[in-house]
């Protein structure tokens, strides 16, 4: 009697994180530019607004971390403002008729992952 055929089954796992990070920086094309805190999340509740409308931006957006030294932060958005967020970061040219881009260094829906980034790992 032959043994009964293998049967397989596809998995497939979609993220069901409620929230993504990411870990970004300004930079301007001209030094000196200093944004606190709130100015930020106003450029980037403004640069949603400009590219999505009003209602997108109402997205809910968080800073949880912000260096004003050197214009970066750590954000947090629900996982579907993800990709409207990004591209609107990607989209800004300018605050207050300056020319400045944003970096998009990491994104995760794990915040513990933006914790280290393997390719600044210096191995003593």
């Amino acid at each position: 009697m032959p043994a009964p055929a293998a049967t397989y089954e596809r998995v497939v796992y979609k993220n069901p994180s409620e929230y993504h990070y990411m870990k970004v920086c300004l930079e301007f094309q001209d030094c000196g530019v200093g944004l606190n805190a709130a100015q930020f999340k106003q450029l980037l509740i403004s640069a949603v607004k400009d590219l999505f409308g009003e209602v997108d931006a109402a997205l809910p957006l968080d800073i949880l971390t912000y260096e004003e030294k050197t214009l970066s932060a750590i954000l947090r958005i629900c996982s579907s403002g993800l990709v409207k967020l990004w591209s609107s970061l990607t989209l800004l040219g300018s605050y207050k008729g300056k020319k400045c881009a944003f970096r998009v260094i990491q994104v995760s829906p794990f915040l513990l992952a933006l914790s280290g980034n393997s390719r600044e790992l210096v191995l003593d």
